[in-house]
């Protein structure tokens, strides 16, 4: 019997717990990942899944003193060079069940995001579909493959939900291997390397809304804003907003055929409106309504650049806003390329191995990205927020002071002399130390305080709440003040005391709400 329980205990916690969240093991046997013998594909997943949080590579873990409690290199190469997993349908139901959590929590401007990058393999020379792509950063051909993404984000949080690495007909190096079985996986995936990437992104788009990832806009670079390919994708139900670059491509206004040069000096200018110079509403041929936003170069004053979008309802704030959430797929990149690894930690010649290795790293991207939603996102709090969030979003601090210190004058009432008496004390103390800019904006209240289970309870949430809600320090220094407060009426005596139990619960909510999970 094979012990595969060594790496399962070697998991950090957070990732244990968010394998078992995201169901990755589940994922990986709906999409076929099956062996008949040795070690699950469940546990070798998990073996590559963490080489990057030991910070070593394959041969290094090998070699070091933990290296006989892993698989033996023979094992971890034939899982990755299986040419019959479906890694496409692995990380499309992946992907999509985050972007099912994190849609819950996310706004209406939910965007799916396409471009490509350069995946070096300059020093290899037998890389199986191995071609000479041109690099846009560095405005050179380089050996490897064009990488182009398909990606989905509502401005805080980017999923990647397909790929497929791009090799060239024109300036192909090397071929595809004769020993392919021409039914499997890894034979459409090569058959797929050798289209454009035009082709390609209409039939990613389409699986990703087959498989229930819901979007309104696709953000685009200027590579990609050309007309055919732009009516395919409206065809899809998807907007555009993508940049242009000054081609060949015709505009038509009214019965005028214009460049985009041409299109800038007829367009009318913007004013009162920092960085947009112009708009015009035009139409792409054939037949594509659009309205193109001119905007200055933020790095060449006197040079402008042009964002189209086909969504012509949007203001030219909201364009330019809405393609700025297009900086998340970059952002993905430079993370998957300097910090996760990829196109770095194996060095196969098998293109299996290619598609397996970047969809491991993408699986690493969801993974940590899923954690940081959680773990920052004020929405994960659930549907109580959720609930009091329309009512509370747009109330003012001072508003919400006010209406509290309301609420404790109308049950005041129900507390004898004595107790009136110390806390009015307590009242006037805490009142004199508040800051004068909270002062001035309060009315005076003669207001004596209770210590009722339900107040207590009431207090923390519209503190907790309105905590979450607020984005300044002037907004946010009241709260700590209230709550020290707070904590010196519970501290009266023993006859006016909230029963214990009560008073924990609340301050355990109050201090560690943040970190209730959305289910």
């Amino acid at each position: 019997m094979i012990d595969q329980n060594g790496l399962n205990n070697q998991l950090p916690n957070e990732i244990e717990m968010a394998f078992k969240e995201l169901k990755i093991s589940e994922h990986l046997r709906n999409a076929g990942f099956k062996k008949k013998f040795g070690f699950t594909c469940s546990y070798l997943f998990q073996v590559v899944f963490t080489l990057v949080f030991h910070h070593k590579n394959w041969f290094q873990m090998l070699q070091s003193n933990k290296g006989e409690a892993f698989p033996g290199k023979d094992t971890i190469y034939r899982f990755l060079n299986h040419s019959g997993y479906a890694w496409r349908r692995f990380l499309s139901f992946l992907s999509s069940s985050v972007v099912t959590k994190v849609h819950k929590l996310a706004s209406k401007d939910a965007c799916l995001i396409v471009d490509d990058s350069m995946f070096d393999r300059n020093r290899s020379k037998s890389v199986e579909l191995l071609a000479r792509c041109f690099d846009h950063a560095k405005n050179c051909y380089c050996k490897g493959f064009s990488m182009l993404t398909l990606g989905w984000s509502d401005g805080r949080t980017f999923v990647p939900l397909d790929f497929a690495l791009l090799s060239s007909s024109k300036s192909q190096i090397n071929g595809i291997s004769a020993n392919i079985d021409k039914r499997s996986s890894g034979y459409k995936r090569r058959l797929e390397a050798l289209k454009s990437a035009p082709e390609l992104i209409p039939e990613m788009i389409h699986r990703a809304l087959a498989q229930g990832v819901t979007a309104s806009y696709l953000l685009m670079d200027s590579w990609f804003t050309f007309a055919p390919l732009i009516q395919k994708i409206t065809g899809l139900g998807l907007d555009v907003i993508g940049m242009v670059k000054n081609s060949n491509q015709r505009y038509l206004v009214g019965k005028r055929s214009l460049s985009l040069k041409e299109l800038y000096s007829v367009a009318t200018p913007v004013s009162g409106k920092k960085g947009i110079l112009r708009s015009i509403r035009a139409q792409m041929s054939p037949d594509i309504p659009v309205i193109i936003v001119f905007v200055r170069h933020r790095n060449h004053k006197n040079e402008w650049l042009a964002i189209l979008s086909t969504d012509r309802t949007l203001s030219e704030e909201e364009i330019i806003r809405i393609y700025g959430i297009r900086w998340d797929i970059e952002t993905f990149f430079k993370c998957t390329k300097s910090l996760l690894r990829l196109q770095k930690e194996f060095q196969g010649r098998s293109y299996d191995l290619l598609i397996s290795h970047t969809t491991i790293v993408f699986a690493r991207y969801i993974l940590l990205t899923w954690q940081q939603r959680c773990n920052t996102g004020e929405r994960t709090l659930g549907g109580l927020f959720m609930c009091l969030a329309d009512e509370l979003n747009e109330l003012d601090w001072a508003i919400a002071l006010t209406t509290l210190l309301d609420l404790l004058s109308d049950i005041s009432s129900k507390f004898s002399k004595k107790v009136k008496k110390y806390i009015n004390c307590q009242l006037r103390d805490w009142f004199a130390g508040l800051p004068n800019y909270i002062k001035v904006y309060l009315p005076n209240h003669n207001i004596p305080l209770y210590t009722l289970n339900h107040f207590l309870a009431v207090l923390l949430c519209h503190v907790r709440f309105l905590s979450l809600l607020s984005d300044g320090v002037a907004q946010i220094s009241w709260l700590f003040l209230l709550d020290s407060f707070f904590l010196s009426v519970i501290s009266l005596s023993g006859s006016v005391l909230v029963p214990l139990n009560v008073y924990l619960f609340c301050l355990q909510w109050y201090n560690h709400g943040d970190s209730w999970i959305f289910s």
